[in-house]
């Protein structure tokens, strides 16, 4: 084996290692980033349930409107 093809040979094993890296790092991101369209979902789950909730409560629940609400003591 020549010097060139040992060179060659190097940058090949190189270029191996960093690929190999690349497709951990790729891999890693997807899967932290599957785990957050997850949560959102979740999260988005729970805002129109919440929401829905609110919907039913009778109006005299004691929940005024901003107009309705009196000023906080301080003022």
């Amino acid at each position: 084996m020549t010097e060139r093809d040992a060179a060659m040979q190097q940058q090949l094993i190189e270029l191996e290692s960093k690929l190999a890296f690349q497709e951990d790092t790729v891999n890693s991101l997807n899967n932290e980033l599957h785990q957050h369209q997850v949560r959102i979902e979740k999260l988005q789950q729970q805002v129109m349930l919440l929401a829905e909730k609110l919907r039913q409560l009778p109006d005299d629940q004691g929940i005024l409107s901003a107009e309705e609400e009196p000023p906080p003591p301080h003022y």
